[in-house]
């Protein structure tokens, strides 16, 4: 397992966090799944308010394993512009956690320019959160986000913050400005979820895999993420002890892409062209705004990987996400298109944005997918 430098809180974290949102089945798998994380050389554990049950699992196995020592803790807790409420909850998480402090704590979710407010206004929740760090109940404090690049990086900017939890993966590159912006102010950089969220990649279709070959899919991205100096830790989210092996079978691997791996890069980047054609979006978000209010480039990248790949799967459980999902996944689905046509004069590449909105939608619409952690 390598360890690297979480930007200014100087924490040398595993390159593999743990997740904690999937392992939630039972107790005991839950513990089990810990204790072979800790056991295979991570360092850092990640929960939150919202994932059911995880804080009070995690802090019994804490509290009756013994194994706080040289392990780091982050929990997320929502934004609120009650600074009572802050309060409370970082008391009840401490309480479920069994920590008299916490390593690190993120706020969860700042998804919209409210949340945003909630923090830097002198009437949210600031004041608790500036107490926290005064009285040692917090060491560092970061956020997670679901929320637009332009909302990330004002985020960053404010400099309250010493690191930032992020979606950047090899099929979605739109954040690479804020990993950019937060390794120059250094931030401390987490990636979100990279074999779920970067891809259903724990059981990628046979045309991913054949693509990427001699490697697996999941072993690919993990590399891309791996080899940037800039980030720190990838999150895994296991379901169970089984599914922390192939992860960190690439932990202790963080040198430069190697030209078998830059190869399989190109092969799959020359079969999106090829297959897409001119159909291909090429994710400038020159679209925006949408008087509808419809996520036209993220319809289209998940249509782009759906055609290219087979990643079928992936894109119907993303896109199902649209209008179920609030701020967490926001935009509306492409049967919303009323073909006003403002969009299209702005799209470099001219594609006939209505008529794959529709075909995205007759391709990949269906029943909702229940979110892990309800």
């Amino acid at each position: 397992m390598r360890y690297k430098r979480f930007g200014k809180t100087n924490l040398n974290l595993s390159v593999f966090s743990l997740g904690t949102m999937r392992c939630l089945a039972s107790e005991e798998i839950f513990g089990d799944t810990i204790k072979q994380a800790i056991a295979s050389g991570i360092n850092h554990i990640e929960t939150a308010k919202g994932y059911g049950k995880s804080e009070y699992y995690l802090g019994r196995v804490l509290k009756e394993d013994l194994i706080r020592e040289n392990l780091y803790i982050t929990t997320k807790l929502p934004p609120t512009a009650n600074a009572d409420q802050m309060r409370q909850w970082i008391d009840e998480s401490l309480e479920k956690l069994q920590l008299d402090y916490l390593d690190c704590l993120a706020i969860h979710g700042i998804n919209t320019w409210d949340h945003l407010d909630y923090i830097t206004q002198p009437k949210g929740c600031w004041p608790a959160l500036q107490e926290a760090l005064n009285n040692g109940k917090v060491h560092h404090l970061g956020f997670s986000t679901h929320g637009s690049l332009d909302l990330i990086l004002a985020a960053i900017k404010t400099d309250l913050f010493e690191f930032v939890n992020l979606h950047y993966y090899y099929f979605f590159q739109r954040h690479e400005p804020a990993i950019a912006l937060a390794s120059e102010k250094d931030l401390g950089i987490f990636i979100i979820s990279p074999g779920d969220k970067g891809g259903n990649l724990y059981t990628p279709p046979e045309t991913l895999k054949n693509l990427c070959q001699p490697f697996s899919p999941l072993e690919l991205t993990y590399r891309v993420l791996l080899c940037d100096r800039r980030i720190t830790t990838l999150s895994m989210g296991p379901a169970n002890p089984q599914e922390l092996t192939d992860p960190l079978s690439v932990a202790d691997n963080d040198s430069l892409l190697t030209i078998e791996e830059k190869q399989a890069l190109e092969r799959l980047e020359t079969h999106l062209e090829s297959v897409l054609g001119s159909d291909r979006c090429h994710q400038c978000y020159q679209c925006l705004p949408c008087p509808e209010s419809i996520n036209i480039p993220e319809i289209l990248r998940l249509r782009n990987l759906a055609i290219a790949y087979d990643m079928t799967e992936f894109a119907q459980y993303r896109y199902r996400m649209f209008e179920n999902a609030g701020h967490w996944f926001p935009g509306r689905k492409g049967n919303h298109c009323t073909e006003c046509g403002e969009c299209l004069p702005r799209c470099p590449q001219q594609l006939k944005i209505p008529q794959l909105l529709n075909d995205t939608h007759q391709r990949l619409n269906g029943s909702t997918r229940r979110r892990l952690w309800e």
